[in-house]
Order: structure tokens, then C-alpha cells, then sequence
């Protein structure tokens, strides 16, 4: 059964709090804290963009996979925040990662689901045979307006995975998307920040997708919520993950390992993935793992994983998430964030 055959994830050390954030526009800080869940967000360097997230995690997963880069067929990378609007991440990060030039190359783009995007067609290539390893990594340095309710939350960071037949570290039980033209989030050409539909983003958009995809793939499999020992879904705020987990009916000790949100932000097409490898970080031998995405626009992708028995022995072989959030951190003040903001604006 195909799978991911390894692993790997990158989170920016620097870090903003909440605080910090809500003190710049006179808002008030615990109430921020409380309505939104979230603790403090990943900020990106002067030196860090979707591209240098990409290549660190990309050498993770081929470390926990053992395989030569040469064998990886393809590769992927949703995002939101690809550094050029023509010109593709993935031929830089092919070559950073010692992967082709006989490989097939593409960058996605569908939110905040463009990362399992990338996982759903690698995979698929998999499956199909035509390739014998396809890399997948879902990377962002999301864009929030400044005094806009997303720039609590908008952060930096991705997870990248290797799909195979062979050295499998969990396998890909089932598969299911669902989609739809819901209007709730968007950014045109040539604008740098998004706006989306406030309340909107909820009801109708985050909560349809995601709880229809996962009781669909539920369905699909014959499996109920207390069949799985981890969930993670897209972590907009730290609420939404946790609301959606609790109507499905998992317990909270079944969503907290991959609940990353509230130390990391949302890492948009980053999101879940980096989630997931959280929960592949310290997961056992036969556990069955949900992961469902939500991208704006709309859509979500979900997966039932199960580890396998060589799961424990790649663990170690890379750094893990938590080591990454709970790890050496360099706070910065609003007017760092702004210079870092305005630098990649400069840029861009």
C-alpha cells in the first residue's frame, strides 16, 4: 500500500506574541487571547520565504526516508506565498534538495488546502506508478493586513512528505475531497494582502467543507471518531480545529497533539500538514490518523493514515515540531514584525 515513506517540518524561530500584536491597536489583549486561542505566531526572517521553508523541511523528510533524492519523481509545493508570481519554487528547491533534473515539477496554489493539494496528486502519481517517490510540501509566509483579525494569526512554516511503496512510515488507508465555489476568502493580482467575508469564513465555508469531508471519508472507511488515536484539521484560529474535532466527536486528547495553532499561528497551505507531523512526531505502531484540510474558495482534502512499525524508527532522524515551537525562540517587537513585513514587500 503506497504511503508516506518520510517526513519533515520547519518552523521560523522568531516569534510575535499576541500581546504584542493586540497593545499596537489598542486592543485588548486577554480577549484576543481568549476569542482566538493563540498564544504567539511564527514570523519569518529577512532570509526566509516559502523557498528556504520548503528546503528545510524537504531535508527532513529525506532524512527520515532514507531514499536517494534521485528516485523522487516529483515534486510539489503549495503555497500561497510563492516568491515570484512567474517563476516556479519547486526548480529552486529540486535543486537545494539534490532531486532531478529528470523529475516532474509544479507549484499549486489553492489557499490554504494548496499543501494537501500537493499531497493528493503526489500520492496519486504513487499509486498510479508512474513515478517511484513524489515529494509534497505545503509551505506559506501568510499575508494578514495590518489591524486585520488575520494578522493575529498569519504565520510561516511548512512540513514536507515523500510518498512511496517502500519504507513506509504510515500508510494511506483513504482519500476524499470536497469542493465547492464558496467566495470567503480572496486576494487579486497585484494586491499583497487578502481580505476575506469576516463571520462568513465560518458557517458556510471553514465548518461545511471540513465536517462533510470528514464524514464522508468516515463514512468511506467504516471508521467512527473513536477508531483514531490523532485528528487534525486546518487551523485558521485555535478555536475552528477545535469546535470541528468536538462535532465529529473527538475527544480533546485525540485533536491536542496536532493542535499546533496556538504557539505556531496558521501557517496557511502549512497548516494541517505541519499539524500532521506533530502527531507522526511521537504516534505509535497502528494508530489511525484523520487529517482534513480547508482551503478558501472552497475545498477540503482528507486522508486516513495508519503507522506502521518503521514509524519509531525515523522519528529521531530529523528535528520534530515540538522541538521547533518549544525550542530555542528570538521574540520581536511590532516594529521588527513591521521591517520584516516591509522588507517583503520591498521585495515582492
Amino acid at each position: 500500500m503506497a504511503g508516506i515513506a518520510g517526513y519533515g517540518a520547519y518552523v521560523p524561530r522568531k516569534r510575535i506574541r499576541t500581546e504584542e500584536i493586540a497593545r499596537q491597536w489598542g486592543k485588548d489583549p486577554g480577549a484576543i487571547e481568549r476569542g482566538l486561542l493563540l498564544e504567539e505566531k511564527s514570523v519569518p526572517g529577512f532570509d526566509e520565504d516559502t523557498i528556504t521553508i520548503s528546503v528545510a523541511a524537504g531535508h527532513g523528510a529525506i532524512d527520515r526516508s532514507g531514499v536517494d533524492p534521485q528516485r523522487i519523481g516529483a515534486l510539489y509545493i503549495g503555497s500561497e506565498s510563492h516568491p515570484y508570481a512567474v517563476k516556479p519554487s519547486g526548480t529552486v528547491v529540486a535543486e537545494a534538495l539534490g532531486i532531478g533534473p529528470e523529475v516532474h515539477i509544479a507549484d499549486f496554489e489553492f489557499a490554504c488546502k494548496a499543501g494537501t493539494e500537493a499531497m493528493f496528486v503526489a500520492l496519486g502519481l504513487v499509486e498510479a506508478g508512474r513515478v517511484e517517490y513524489a515529494m509534497a510540501i505545503g509551505a506559506d509566509t501568510s499575508q494578514g493586513a495590518p489591524d486585520d483579525a488575520l494578522e493575529f494569526s498569519a504565520s510561516a512554516g511548512g512540513a514536507a512528505y515523500i510518498f512511496g511503496v517502500d519504507h513506509v512510515v504510515a500508510e494511506v488507508v483513504e482519500t476524499y475531497s470536497y469542493t465547492s465555489d464558496t467566495p470567503d476568502f480572496w486576494r487579486r493580482e497585484g494586491e499583497f494582502y487578502p481580505r476575506h467575508g469576516g463571520r462568513f469564513t465560518g458557517q458556510p465555508a471553514y465548518f461545511k467543507h471540513v465536517l462533510t469531508a470528514s464524514r464522508a471519508i468516515m463514512e468511506k472507511t467504516g471508521l467512527t471518531a473513536d477508531d483514531f488515536a490523532y485528528a487534525v484539521f486546518h487551523m485558521p484560529n485555535g478555536k475552528f480545529p477545535l469546535t470541528a474535532g468536538k462535532q465529529l466527536g473527538f475527544r480533546k486528547e485525540q485533536l491536542e497533539t496536532g493542535w499546533v495553532v496556538p504557539t505556531m499561528g496558521n501557517t496557511y497551505s502549512g497548516s494541517s500538514p505541519t499539524g500532521l507531523a506533530a502527531i507522526l512526531d511521537i504516534a505509535k505502531p497502528g494508530d489511525l490518523i484523520l487529517i482534513t484540510s480547508f482551503g478558501s474558495g472552497a475545498g477540503s482534502d482528507s486522508f486516513v493514515l495508519r503507522a506502521t512499525d518503521r514509524l519509531p524508527e525515523v522519528q529521531d532522524l530529523a528535528p520534530t515540531v515540538c522541538s521547533m515551537l518549544e525550542g530555542s525562540r528570538q521574540y520581536v517587537t511590532y516594529g521588527e514584525y513591521a521591517k520584516f513585513r516591509e522588507k517583503i514587500i520591498a521585495n515582492d
